[in-house]
């Protein structure tokens, strides 16, 4: 079992993990003004890289993690994305920044696949610290915007790149000091029994594949349409950007606490249970919202939300209960490696339905993306809880 600096840092990386993903989203305004950009739409390619190696990163990371060491590769994380978000900061071309925000992609993309595996590695409540590594990742993401829009107001976008990074490289050095020492690298150890349940490997990969990619549409569906959603179906609110952006945020802010209650009860309850579960809630919340407007699709809105959040632990929790520690890291990599690719479609999909068919139509594919979801958990195994 870790020891608490370790756990607290582990979590601290999954915050510092989404936030620096979205710190050039929200001071690309301020980066083309200093390119001499005329629109800031046109520097938004440029970041493209980042998330195309923050998802093929993965392979490569889950592998060392597993055949190398875990402890390693996060203070490599830690150190490698402060000192590739500092790199940033210097950049003064397009160009440049592309390479600067590629490296930090690849920086980034060593979290998920080896981080979460050390975390849960010999916990006792899995389920839990699952949910609570999920909101320390979804308070990432506001914590971008927050600290990034106060860091670029009064010290510019550089220095919101800078200070970040040198807190991560600071985390990279107690992490270094305070977590245990590793005797036996995973995959070097000797394999628990029993962990597949009966299924083969490249089965479980698969189901597990298709479950996060859906989840992950699900989720990019959703934030990435919400602000426009809920200016369309919410006409008192409509006119006032400050108070959508503000309904907004209670919504996400309440909704990311359904991690920590999913967290709990898969310490309790079987997980294909919980599963399906949450993805009936999913369901019918989304029909819920295509039939109503104002404050009953507010609250529509925050039900489905919180079940789309509430999803999130099972990809993690799916690689723990199925899927023995010594092959996490690298089943985790190949996972997300594919999730993140077909779920970014999602982000392209959004405008081309909207402007054909309307929100509805957009609605109903999510509907249809929860069905499909639904499916593939069906054919986990029926399993008592055990966590390892």
């Amino acid at each position: 079992m870790l020891n608490r600096p370790t756990t607290l840092l582990l979590n601290i990386g999954h915050a510092l993990d989404h936030m620096f993903l979205l710190i050039f989203a929200t001071a690309v305004t301020s980066i083309a003004t200093d390119f001499g950009i005329e629109r800031w739409e046109d520097l938004m390619p440029y970041s493209v890289a980042a998330f195309f190696f923050f998802g093929i990163g993965s392979i490569p990371a889950g592998r060392l993690g597993d055949l190398w060491g875990r402890r390693q590769m996060m203070v490599i994380f830690f150190i490698g994305v402060g000192l590739a978000s500092v790199l940033v900061s210097f950049t003064n071309t397009p160009f440049q920044l592309a390479l600067g925000l590629a490296f930090l992609g690849c920086a980034t993309s060593i979290y998920h696949p080896v981080g979460i595996p050390m975390l849960v590695q010999g916990s006792e409540r899995p389920g839990w610290t699952i949910g609570v590594n999920g909101l320390a990742g979804n308070l990432g993401l506001a914590i971008a915007a927050v600290v990034t829009g106060l860091l670029v107001k009064y010290f510019g976008w550089r220095m919101a790149f800078v200070i970040p990074g040198i807190l991560s490289v600071v985390c990279g050095v107690l992490f270094a000091i305070f977590s245990p020492s590793e005797s036996t690298a995973p995959a070097k150890k000797k394999s628990t029994s029993g962990s597949h349940e009966g299924m083969s490997v490249p089965k479980l990969l698969l189901i597990m594949t298709i479950a996060s990619s859906s989840g992950s549409m699900l989720f990019n569906f959703s934030t990435n349409s919400n602000y426009e959603l809920l200016t369309s179906k919410f006409s008192e609110i409509s006119q006032d950007p400050a108070m959508i952006g503000f309904f907004l945020a209670v919504v996400y802010v309440l909704a990311s606490f359904t991690q920590l209650l999913v967290g709990h009860l898969l310490d309790r309850v079987a997980l294909k249970t919980l599963f399906r579960s949450v993805i009936i809630v999913q369901f019918f919340a989304l029909i819920l919202a295509n039939m109503t407007n104002g404050w009953m699709f507010y609250a529509a809105q925050l039900l489905f939300m919180a079940a789309i959040f509430g999803a999130i632990p099972f990809s993690d929790a799916m690689i723990v209960r199925f899927v023995d520690d010594t092959m996490r890291s690298r089943v985790s990599g190949m996972r997300l490696a594919v999730s993140l690719g077909v779920s970014s479609l999602a982000v392209w999909m959004i405008g081309p339905i909207v402007k054909a068919a309307g929100f509805s139509t957009l609605i109903g594919v999510m509907v249809a993306t929860s069905c499909i979801t639904f499916i593939v958990v069906s054919q986990l195994p029926s399993t008592p809880i055990k966590d390892s």
